[in-house]
């Protein structure tokens, strides 16, 4: 494998960046720079030169021996002082030596997958941490990186392996006869795994919000006071507010962190009837976005009815507090009445959505689970037919197994690592 060399730091002036080279010949290049090759583990410091002994830098060099590593090669990591100058005179005399190229984006973490440092499921997990702008993405992404979902995933795997065994032994001695009937024993072995998987693909629809961010729709009848409120809640002008009614023509979203929460504010044109094209083609995308949205907030005047059935956690508000004597349940975008208590209501209905969140994050670990689920469903109906049909049971799992092993990259990934790692930067 080639030995390969990156920025692992954020391009431009720091005070500190960190270069990174992995693969057979990191330690030689460290060699050719530094003079010799600092102790793994034990940061050194050392003066860097180029070929002609030239000086480089002053850097603090780390090593890590093969096995010991992110990526599970030899790797050294050269921590410079974080000047653009500096950088480029160290990345071009590393692309000098024999052996070394420049790394593609991700490179450093696809190394660590392929030498078994990590799992798929572990990778994602790192380009969501890497990703996280709020705090609840960045404890749900450290689980995951943790290697929690492999580790459940390990469980459910030994639990349907035990099962095929157990089923495999009553294929081999049908011709004999079998001390105990292991019917019950793989019965509750396949049921266990199938609702543990129920549960967690459920679960997951909540992971997935996280990780991409809920969507609170605002909806109400035009110049009701919509968009005033997005602005007040996004904290600037976010969109235009007029006196004149069907304003807003378009969808307007505006993304926050709400209590630690992502969470992405929509500002929906106003509902009512209208012979205006373009108008009537803002609405029906109004109400498309407001139904899909995780949350919708209703601003409705006095006496009013919202145009839409709110459904359940939806928020009822009457619009334009500032003009009512009685401010309970209402709500103003131009003077900011009742919106603390909103955002304190939006943050409670969310954050207890987020209690029920599991530890699958992605469309695609729920789909690998639905496939799990298929299979077990499927041996679960074959298995009160006996031994019979134990063959076509057995295999019914191991197909289960096989969806299981997707799941974490044991199988079957080639076709997502590259649109995985091209979220990766270079020196990840």
């Amino acid at each position: 494998m080639d030995t390969v060399y990156a920025l692992a730091t954020a391009q431009g002036k720091a005070g500190v960046a960190v270069v990174r080279v992995s693969g057979p010949r990191a330690f030689a290049a460290c060699h050719a720079i530094c003079g010799d090759v600092p102790a793994p583990r034990r940061a050194a410091l050392r003066l860097l030169r180029d070929g002609d002994g030239e000086r480089l830098d002053q850097a603090l060099v780390l090593t890590f021996a093969a096995g010991e590593s992110f990526t599970g090669e030899e790797t050294v990591e050269f921590h410079l002082h974080g000047s653009v100058a500096v950088v480029a005179a160290v990345l071009d005399v590393l692309g000098r030596c024999d052996g070394l190229r420049l790394a593609e984006p991700g490179e450093f973490t696809r190394r660590a997958l392929e030498n078994g440092r990590l799992d798929l499921a572990r990778v994602e997990g790192l380009a969501d941490l890497i990703d996280a702008e709020t705090e609840a993405q960045r404890k749900q992404a450290l689980r995951v990186f943790s290697g929690a979902l492999g580790q459940r995933c390990e469980t459910w795997r030994s639990h349907l392996l035990r099962a095929v065994a157990l089923l495999e032994a009553t294929i081999d001695f049908a011709d004999e006869e079998v001390p105990v009937d292991v019917s019950p024993e793989v019965t509750a072995l396949v049921e266990g795994v199938a609702e543990a998987l129920e549960r967690e693909s459920a679960a997951s629809v909540v992971g997935e919000r996280i990780r991409s961010g809920f969507e609170v729709a605002i909806i109400g009848a035009p110049n009701v006071g919509k968009s005033t409120l997005l602005n007040c809640l996004a904290g600037r002008e976010a969109a235009i507010t007029s006196e004149h009614a069907g304003t807003t023509r378009d969808v307007i979203e505006v993304r926050m962190d709400l209590g630690g929460l992502p969470v992405t504010l929509l500002d929906t044109a106003g509902l009512r009837e209208t012979t205006d094209v373009v108008e009537s083609m803002g609405i029906a995308r109004a109400r498309s976005r407001a139904e899909a949205a995780d949350l919708r907030v209703f601003l409705v005047e006095a006496g009013e009815m919202p145009e839409m059935t709110p459904r359940e956690g939806d928020i009822v508000l009457r619009a334009k507090a500032d003009l009512l004597g009685d401010v309970s349940d209402a709500v103003s975008g131009r003077t900011g009445a009742g919106v603390s208590e909103l955002i304190e209501r939006i943050r409670g209905v969310l954050a207890e959505r987020v209690a029920g969140a599991g530890i699958a994050t992605r469309a695609r670990h729920r789909q690998a689970m639905e496939r799990g689920l298929v299979s077990l469903r499927a041996a679960l109906a074959i298995l009160p037919q006996g031994e019979a049909v134990a063959e076509i049971a057995a295999e019914e799992l191991r197909a289960a197994i096989r969806a299981l092993d997707s799941l974490v990259g044991r199988i079957d990934v080639e076709m997502v690592l590259d649109e995985i790692f091209a979220s990766f930067c270079l020196g990840k």
